[in-house]
């Protein structure tokens, strides 16, 4: 597969692991300005304001139906208000290369909870091991034995994040996808319902002041057009030219990532534990998307769909866009590149 993709596929790979994993350097830096739900909904509304403003210049109109939106808010809360708040309390006290690699359990949460509900197909030996693997990496990255180690609310609070991925990724594919509806404008509503969920919220949220500082501004004005708008565009156009396995491969970059420039930027600590950590994480998320040879053709959607509930792990917007791109891809891409129709779906958090 991989000699198969064009340089410019792999440079838009590389941008997109660039601008999502860079997303939890700007949350640190929107705090120093913002309260959490602040972060959360700023950076949303921009998202919807790029998504909706890209819609309308390409003349594509909302989605319509009670029903629709109905469905498009429950998405938004598991998708975009939950786990955005989240992720802004928790990094209140947790480091952002720790968040970072939390956040790129979603794969292995989806594929668990989509075994769980009954959704999914059953798990081989080696996908089982990859579950257990990828978890207790985190567990070795946390360290909870030690009283310096970065368990915690704040890295529960991430943790249910990733979850609620996960929750939503199952969500889009039940009820939103297949309804052959434009991704962007699609994603851009859905961003537009978190919007105001989080309007619900912000006056019991406790303190709303707004810290005048450039770097909070400028954080959370490129967290927010940036990697909750533009990159859901390029994501869309990497599946429909390259396929679900091309565009999932942002997975395994996002961590590395995050801890990098939390290194550089923060001066997050990095040694020994955070490696393999980090390692055995990754390790777990390829071993659990991988199916036995025998049953690949049965069983390998599992794999592919708990990849594709976020990709990456990270947002949930770019859920929704991956799953229409596979579908608007469809029987051009299968002939091309013998790629499923199902997409896997990046996401950025």
């Amino acid at each position: 597969m991989v000699g198969t993709v064009r340089w410019g596929s792999l440079a838009r790979v590389a941008l997109l692991a660039a601008i999502w994993g860079s997303s939890f350097l700007w949350i640190k830096l929107a705090l120093r300005g913002f309260s959490p739900v602040e972060v959360a909904l700023v950076r949303i509304a921009l998202g919807a304001a790029t998504l909706l403003a890209i819609s309308r210049v390409r003349g594509i109109g909302l989605p319509r139906g009670m029903g629709t939106w109905g469905h498009l808010t429950v998405a938004a809360f598991f998708n975009n208000a939950l786990p955005y708040a989240l992720f802004a309390f928790g990094e209140e006290t947790v480091d952002s290369s720790v968040a970072g690699v939390i956040n790129a359990t979603t794969p292995l949460w989806t594929m668990l909870l989509a075994v769980l509900v009954g959704s999914g197909k059953r798990l081989g030996t080696g996908q089982v091991a990859g579950l257990f693997l990828g978890f207790a990496g985190v567990i070795l990255i946390l360290a909870p034995w030690q009283s310096a180690g970065a368990f915690g609310a704040g890295a529960a609070m991430i943790m249910i994040a990733a979850f609620s991925y996960a929750i939503s990724y199952l969500y889009l594919e039940r009820f939103l996808s297949g309804r052959g509806l434009d991704p962007i404008a699609m994603c851009g509503s859905q961003l537009a319902a978190a919007t105001g969920l989080l309007l619900l919220v912000l006056p019991f949220s406790g303190d709303l002041a707004v810290h005048a500082r450039p770097d909070a501004f400028a954080a959370i004005a490129i967290l927010g057009v940036l990697g909750t708008g533009i990159a859901v565009v390029i994501n869309y156009r990497l599946i429909l030219d390259d396929g679900a396995a091309v565009a999932s491969s942002v997975t395994y970059l996002l961590p590395l990532v995050s801890v990098l420039l939390g290194a550089l930027a923060l001066g997050e600590g990095f040694g020994l534990r955070m490696a393999v950590g980090i390692a055995v994480v990754l390790g777990g998320i390829a071993l659990s998307q991988r199916t036995p040879k025998d049953d690949a053709d049965a069983d390998g959607g599992l794999a592919d769909d708990a990849a594709a509930a976020s990709g990456a792990g990270l947002s949930g917007e770019a859920a929704l866009a991956g799953e229409t791109a596979g579908e608007a891809a469809g029987d051009a891409h299968d002939a091309r590149a013998g790629a499923p129709k199902q997409a896997v779906v990046g996401a950025g958090t």
